[in-house]
């Protein structure tokens, strides 16, 4: 009885699994994925240089504006008729 020798193809990396795929699609196509693949490359060399922004509370955000209106009550709070009816 004859022995049998089963040769396993070697697994393919990620690389060479996306090279043997682009080789089988048209010139249009393989334009096509180059495009994609430089898009992909934008967004990640965008998103490398984006700084997060800082969170900051409302009243940080607003500090500028504080006391900038003129007229109206001083303080809803303390003024309480001035509410009197508002949202019924």
């Amino acid at each position: 009885m004859e022995s049998v020798i089963i040769l396993e193809k070697p697994a393919l990396t990620l690389e060479e699994t996306i090279l043997e795929k682009v080789k089988t699609l048209s010139p249009e196509r393989q334009q096509q994925v180059l495009d994609f693949i430089e898009f992909l490359q934008m967004k990640v060399k965008k998103e490398e240089t984006q700084t997060p922004e800082k969170e900051i509370s409302f009243l940080d955000a607003a500090q500028e504006f504080i006391g900038c209106v003129d007229g109206g009550p001083g303080d809803l709070a303390t003024n309480k008729k001035y509410l009197q009816g508002v949202g019924t």
